[in-house]
């Protein structure tokens, strides 16, 4: 009885999320991802990270087959994946911008492999604009040092066109935004000077870049000064988070709100206004109803503003286990893979057909 009532329950969210976005069907969300996490084991929020409590999701180094997963999500539909990476793994616990060559090997090893299944692949450098708890260009690693990470990573796929550069996850508790604007702009300069000219460039704000307060704590009109060398915003795009549950901090397997009325029609109208667009790079929920209903209108209202809103990317797969509690890893049963509730009932493009075929 319980399991007919679910389903009852989800058919109703779908076909909810249908009406919502009938009128704008014919222009859908770019992108619908997952992030495949691992290489950003061992990090916590003040970017203190330990290079060895990375669990990469590769199956050689750790029997996740992280590959697997991308593949599956790729025949689901999906067309993005954001691959989490601390700045100490790159350079081997070292404060520098200089790249170890054994460690970004290892990391390549998973964007070469997200590549290959012809999906956009986001660089993430998972440190919430800190280093070992010193915030960058305000007391911690300088501009010039961020600079120089960026441009080494950059220079590596200056010619995938399908590579986006995260610039950081998560800044927070910043003291001053116009300074944390000016340290975004040093990457981004650095990434276009490393002839990487063309792909897009993902701007974090403060308050961990909550799509909430993206406007309100001054993010937007900070980062709308960050600019290419060459004076133009092109494929600069502002990159926001939403959690759905009572406090926002994704870490509640309730969902209690679509964040439409606070979060996303604020930020959809600023994004209009001043003729930019924005990434929703972490969203999810617990695999429960309540994120099912939630999370289907939420995508669902993303793309009824897909003129500013190029799409949503989930929270999370790769070497998390399948009882995390926001957890899309999927389940292998040796014959093929299994969704977790939440991705086959609402995220996944072939259930809510909202996701434009990406060449």
């Amino acid at each position: 009885m319980a399991i007919k009532f679910l389903y009852s329950f989800i058919a109703a969210a779908v076909s909810t999320t249908a009406v919502l976005v009938n009128a704008k069907a014919s222009a859908p969300l770019r992108f619908a991802g997952v992030n495949i996490a691992g290489f950003d084991f061992g990090c916590g929020t003040d970017g203190t990270c330990v290079a060895s409590g990375a669990v990469p999701p590769i199956h050689k180094l750790s029997g996740i087959d992280g590959l697997g997963q991308m593949q599956h999500f790729v025949k689901d539909g999906y067309n993005v994946f954001r691959l989490p990476v601390g700045w100490q793994y790159l350079t081997n616990d070292k404060m520098t911008g200089v790249l170890d060559a054994t460690q970004f090997a290892k990391y390549n090893t998973l964007v070469s492999d997200c590549l290959s299944t012809g999906a956009y692949c986001e660089i993430d450098i998972h440190n919430y604009a800190r280093y070992n708890g010193q915030i960058i260009g305000q007391g911690g690693p300088s501009n010039k040092i961020f600079a120089e990470l960026w441009s080494n990573i950059a220079s590596h796929w200056k010619n995938e066109t399908k590579v986006i550069f995260g610039v950081m996850n998560e800044p927070h508790d910043i003291p001053n935004i116009t300074a944390w604007a000016a340290s975004v702009q040093s990457a981004v300069t650095a990434i276009r000077k490393a002839g990487a000219k063309t792909q897009m460039i993902l701007l974090p704000g403060t308050d961990y870049t909550s799509a909430k307060t993206f406007v309100s704590s001054g993010s937007a009109d900070a980062l709308a000064k960050v600019k290419n060398p060459d004076g133009t915003f092109t494929n600069l795009i502002m990159d926001v988070h939403r959690y759905l549950d009572y406090d926002g901090s994704g870490t509640n397997a309730e969902c209690v709100t679509n964040g439409i009325d606070d979060s996303w029609t604020p930020l959809a109208t600023w994004l209009r206004a001043n003729g930019r667009k924005a990434f929703n790079t972490e969203t999810g929920g617990g695999n429960v109803e309540s994120c099912v209903k939630y999370v289907s209108q939420e995508i669902a209202y993303q793309a009824s503003q897909s003129d500013v809103i190029l799409g949503y990317i989930g929270w999370a797969a790769g070497s998390f286990a399948t009882n995390y509690v926001l957890s899309q890893v999927p389940s292998y049963s040796g014959t093929g893979w299994n969704d977790t509730l939440l991705v086959s009932m609402a995220m996944s493009p072939k259930i809510n057909k909202l996701i434009a075929t990406v060449a």
